[in-house]
């Protein structure tokens, strides 16, 4: 794909993140953000294409379409092609609210921040670093996992450079066991969910930190002493144990996302997030709508107009060289030349058979 660097929406610790701007001929492509960084600096944008490659496509997370190389201004940068969130992060949600989220969001939100993580755990990988920052909010009401750039497999043995971190992820999310055992698996991801549900629910961190406080003192309380982050008094009695569930300082106990999902905090029919829009789903994608698939046909004027994954315009071979979610979804969706083969068999039709054919005209 052709395009060229749009506005400045966001920058981090990796570099700065842009919106996309085909250029003209490109026009059917999904809104895009591209996040990039000198070549020098892309590691943790590398990761984070081979942790969203290996995944695959969920509903929960945020999908990646590719990345390249590019020269500008004398320097060589590495650019990652992300799905564009047009209303920011669940942080930015929180503020706009005046600091704080009813419970019946915060029960939906938390919902779908937790199937995806069922989904990155079945996987074999930990995101390492959930926070608010990184829950992306989209028009629609829903919520996706972004920003891959720490992820890791589970047991997967640290380089020395990653030893020597002092922490991984945010501080105010960190689990007891990684400030202990430098462990970070699975279970980190939901103390760090506990901390951000505390957080959309009351607009401050789960734990009393105050600009200027030693960060030491506070790993050293989340690591060594029994104190727990503080449930907020207001929240349901369903919601004070979900919390208790998530903040068990032994990650054998603590519960796991399939758990928390049986949760009754997770339960009602309150759930302000609309999960799996196949409307939204199918504006995104020039490749498929999940919609064609909805009902089978009743005669040959039915059929809806089937996009062959074998089409060699110039335009879907482009998409499919850089966007990782068409190739999941390519060998999911069959082509018209596979389906008839489907269809054939060796046993020649007999026609001598006509007793209970009908005349049409």
């Amino acid at each position: 794909m052709e395009w060229v660097r749009g506005e400045t929406i966001g920058c981090g610790s990796f570099g700065t993140v842009n919106l996309v701007v085909p250029k003209k001929g490109f026009s059917g492509f999904p809104l895009m953000a591209v996040k990039s960084c000198e070549t020098i600096d892309s590691v943790s944008l590398k990761n984070e294409k081979e942790v969203l490659d290996q995944l695959g496509f969920c509903p929960q997370i945020i999908r990646c379409f590719g990345g390249d190389y590019n020269i500008e201004n004398g320097g060589k940068f590495y650019n990652l092609f992300l799905e564009y969130a047009s209303k920011g992060s669940l942080a930015d949600q929180v503020k706009k609210s005046g600091g704080n989220l009813i419970e019946s969001e915060v029960r939906g939100y938390a919902r779908s921040i937790l199937k995806g993580l069922r989904f990155i755990h079945a996987k074999g990988f930990a995101h390492c670093d959930i926070k608010l920052q990184n829950i992306l909010f989209f028009g629609n009401g829903d919520v996706k996992i972004a920003d891959f750039g720490l992820a890791k497999r589970n047991g997967k043995g640290e380089g020395e450079e990653q030893r020597r971190m002092e922490i991984r992820g945010t501080p105010l999310n960190i689990a007891p066991e990684s400030v202990n055992e430098n462990e970070y698996d699975s279970p980190v991801d939901i103390w760090a969910l506990g901390c951000a549900i505390v957080e959309m629910f009351t607009g401050k961190p789960a734990w009393n930190f105050k600009p200027g406080t030693n960060v030491a003192a506070l790993l050293i309380k989340i690591g060594v002493s029994d104190e727990l982050p503080e449930i907020p008094v207001e929240l349901s009695e369903e919601g004070k144990d979900f919390l208790g569930k998530c903040f068990i300082k032994d990650p054998k106990n603590r519960w796991t996302a399939e758990m928390l999902l049986d949760h009754p905090f997770m339960g009602g029919d309150d759930e302000t997030i609309a999960m799996n829009r196949c409307e939204e789903e199918a504006s995104s994608s020039p490749q498929c709508s999940f919609e064609e698939f909805s009902a089978s046909p009743r005669c040959p004027f039915n059929f809806p107009d089937w996009v062959s994954t074998e089409s060699t315009t110039s335009s879907q071979s482009i998409f499919q060289e850089n966007s990782s979610l068409v190739s999941s979804f390519s060998s999911y969706i069959s082509s018209p030349l596979d389906r008839i083969r489907k269809l054939a068999c060796d046993q020649a039709p007999n026609w001598s058979v006509s007793g209970s054919w009908i005349t049409l005209r």
